[in-house]
């Protein structure tokens, strides 16, 4: 009768131990996913000041062209 009970509670603790590490993965990805989306922003208003600091650029070698 020992080692059933001895192998229920190792049982149970193992998946808590599962339970534990599911959670902090969980609020890892979350982190993570906060990071991707905030950095993505952060690119996407790069590459709009980056467009419009290229406009200027374009148009002025363009006339260059011409002469």
């Amino acid at each position: 009768m020992l080692w059933p009970m001895i192998a229920i509670a190792l049982g149970f603790a193992g998946i808590a131990v599962l339970g534990v590490l599911a959670v902090r993965v969980f609020a890892e990805v979350r982190r993570l996913a906060r990071q991707v989306g905030a950095t993505s922003e952060r690119i996407q208003r790069a590459a709009e000041d980056l467009e419009r600091a290229a406009v200027p650029l374009a148009s002025r070698t363009h006339e260059a062209g011409r002469d």
